[in-house]
Formats: structure tokens, C-alpha cells, sequence
């Protein structure tokens, strides 16, 4: 295919922004730290789901905690306070908004760093105290969350240390 000479400059610059747009909405890169916002804990409502201020309600990605509200699942209170040891209402904590940014109940999708750069989403798959819960789009860190079960089980962490508790 030849392209006219006049016609380059457009297509150059029609690639480019193209290139600018895909990088601006974070089209495939991983989330991290480095590009995370700040807020602070306003109140951590269970396992996997705090509130931010100034941002409402937040469900973490990627994971999955047992439920301590309606039929309280096995080890859910352990995880809705583990969450509380660490998410203290007024700490400083990084965010980054999922690809798709809202769940059906409203709450903001997002990856929760502490100020030490530890992911607390992957802190609670490791302490045993959630499962995976990859739903696509945000599944970028999908492996990392499934690497850490693997090892929460052969270590008998968390939920894994009683029988019948965590999920088959």
C-alpha cells in the first residue's frame, strides 16, 4: 500500500493521538503505586469493601473476603478485622480505579496501596483472609492474586487453617 506524501503528516499525526489516548486511559498497563491518587480511610464497612473520603464506598479489586453482614460466612468477622487492624480511620492510603470503575451497587473498583507501598488487596489473598475474584476488565493482576492463594493454602494461613472454611 503506498501512502501520498501530503497524506503522512495526517497519518502520523492520527497515530499519535491514537497512541496518547490508549496511554491516557491506561489501556493495558498494570496498576500501580507510582500512579496511584491519595486518600484517607474514612471506615472499612468488611473485608473488601472501605470507605475513602471524599470518595464513598470502595470495593477492592480482585478480591474476595466472606461475607459478616446477613448469613456471616466462615472466617468473615477474622477478615472484616483484619482490614480494620490495618485500614485505621484518617490513614493515608494510594488508590488506582479499575478499567471499569463502578460495580452494579455504585462503589468505586479500585486497588488500595498502603503508604509503604504494600498492596492491601494482595495482603488479604496472602493472610488467607480472601479468595481471587477476577471479573474482567480488571483482571491485570489476576496471576498475582491466584500465585498468592497457592501459597496461603500450602501455608494453612488465614481460612486455610480451618476445615470446611475457605471455599473448594
Amino acid at each position: 500500500m503506498r501512502i501520498r506524501r501530503s497524506a503522512l503528516p495526517w497519518l502520523v499525526a492520527a497515530v499519535l493521538v491514537v497512541a496518547y489516548l490508549v496511554a491516557r486511559s491506561g489501556g493495558g498497563a498494570f496498576p500501580s503505586f507510582d500512579d496511584a491518587a491519595t486518600a484517607r480511610v474514612q471506615r472499612v464497612v468488611d473485608g473488601d469493601t472501605v470507605g475513602l473520603v471524599g470518595l464513598g464506598s470502595v470495593r477492592l479489586i480482585g478480591v474476595n473476603t466472606p461475607e459478616v453482614y446477613g448469613r456471616v460466612q466462615c472466617f468473615g468477622p477474622e477478615a472484616s478485622a483484619f482490614a480494620k487492624s490495618v485500614l485505621h480511620p484518617g490513614a493515608h492510603v494510594h488508590y488506582q480505579v479499575g478499567r471499569e470503575g463502578h460495580d452494579r451497587y455504585g462503589r468505586l473498583l479500585a486497588y488500595v496501596w498502603l503508604d509503604d507501598g504494600r498492596l492491601f488487596n494482595a495482603m488479604l489473598v496472602e493472610g488467607g483472609f480472601a479468595v481471587p475474584l477476577t471479573i474482567a476488565p480488571n483482571d491485570q493482576l489476576a496471576p498475582k492474586f491466584r500465585s498468592e492463594e497457592i501459597q496461603a493454602r500450602r501455608a494453612r494461613a488465614g481460612m486455610w487453617a480451618r476445615p470446611g472454611c475457605a471455599p473448594d
